[in-house]
């Protein structure tokens, strides 16, 4: 618990006709796969959970391991790769997750998340869902899994027909249980997908997952990550250095259609919440930062998003949903000026010189060094690109207005 006090500041959102105590939930992942592990984070303060991808008892889940491999550059942990698709429970173990979750914490928001091969799969899983009391459902579309089409391989997300076939069939047997497509952010157009779901009956979205990568190469085996036998697959790209991607399909879809959005894919902090909730999102899935940090880091989340809306002037969490919107415009309405030009604060130099390398072979060459050693601009020939400011590890440069 907190030893902070936090602002007067109402973190509560609504999503598909449900009240949530805050923005952050769990992603349908490791971290929300038994019944154990959601109480315990809902006792620490999360405010709902999508629980693990399952499917019908009859559905065989093969889980080679190891399944999960780091994904690094230059010694750093950047996220995670993982190729186990969906959960090895089936859907009798998620009923009584749900079941018991509702008793236990009938405030918080308690999601099944299925994934079927045929109509019926799909139908029998979703009545399941409405039988043991979930508050909606999300349907698996991003997973990198089969299709249900015999003898392909692709995720049903990505084919806009597909997508809508399976949404109306989950929405002709959920008896008004609000139905959350999982969209892919592996597609040329998801706003395309979006628009069909929701012709389909979609109550909300959740976007984007994972992507569809490989992890690495073993350089020793010349296998793909995690190794297995000497060989290796495609998996799902999970962390940190999604979020470029999820901050592009966010807006894309804030702008593009009207149905509320979850976001999930790339967020770590409260920073990177509050950035998804400013174009478009509502809610914000967490996965990869619980599976390095813990449950505990909602503390943080809470703390870190009710300071920055005081800070703003905002009363509430869905006062910054959306906000960012209006500012993100197409290249051509940017205009194609230098409007900056670098600035270097010498009290905080340790003249490294990586400003002048960078500009020198990556840039401009708008460096040279002083009589002291200090790197200095040339105003003339700096056009403001913004690199050397990035590759300062002291943090000196700033870009200031030309």
């Amino acid at each position: 618990m907190s030893i902070y006090k936090v602002p007067d500041v109402d973190l509560s959102v609504e999503y598909c006709g449900l009240k949530f105590d805050s923005p952050f939930i769990l992603a349908s992942a490791p971290p929300s796969d038994t019944y154990e592990m959601v109480r315990d984070a809902f006792a620490k303060g999360w405010a709902g959970a999508v629980l693990k991808t399952t499917s019908l008892e009859d559905y065989q889940v093969d889980i080679a391991y190891p399944c999960i491999a780091g994904v690094y550059s230059q010694g750093c942990l950047l996220g995670l790769g993982n190729i186990d698709n969906i959960s090895e429970y089936h859907m009798d173990k998620m009923e009584r997750a749900v079941r018991l979750l509702k008793e236990e914490f009938p405030q918080k928001v308690v999601a099944t998340s299925i994934w079927g091969t045929t109509k019926e799969s799909w139908q029998i899983l979703t009545r399941r869902s409405v039988e043991a009391g979930a508050d909606y459902l999300e349907v698996s579309m991003s997973c990198p899994t089969d299709s249900p089409v015999e003898g392909l391989h692709f995720m049903v997300g990505q084919v806009p027909e597909e997508a809508h076939k399976i949404v109306s069939w989950i929405v002709e047997a959920a008896d008004g249980l609000p139905v959350v497509p999982k969209l892919t952010g592996d597609v040329t157009h998801i706003v395309t997908i979006a628009r069909a779901v929701k012709e389909a009956g979609a109550a909300a979205l959740c976007a984007c997952d994972s992507r569809h990568g490989i992890i690495g190469i073993d350089l020793d085996t010349l296998a793909p990550l995690p190794t297995i036998e000497n060989k290796g697959t495609f998996a799902g790209m999970v962390g940190a250095h999604l979020k470029p991607f999820e901050l592009r399909n966010l807006a894309e879809l804030g702008a593009g259609q009207d149905l509320k959005i979850a976001a999930s894919g790339g967020a770590t902090t409260w920073h990177d919440a509050a950035e998804y909730m400013a174009v478009g999102a509502t809610l914000v899935q967490f996965c990869t930062a619980i599976m390095l940090y813990g449950f505990d880091i909602i503390d943080d989340l809470k703390e870190g998003l009710a300071y920055y809306l005081e800070a703003k002037g905002m009363r509430s969490a869905e006062d910054l949903v959306g906000k960012a919107l209006p500012n993100v415009v197409s290249h051509s309405g940017l205009r194609p000026i230098k409007h900056a030009v670098a600035f270097v604060d010498k009290s905080r130099c340790t003249k490294c010189g990586r400003c002048v390398v960078s500009c020198e072979d990556g840039g401009h060459r708008a460096y040279v060094i002083d009589a002291e050693g200090y790197p200095e601009v040339d105003k003339e020939k700096c056009y403001g690109c913004g690199l050397c400011p990035d590759v300062c590890p002291a943090g000196c440069i700033s870009l200031v207005p030309r």
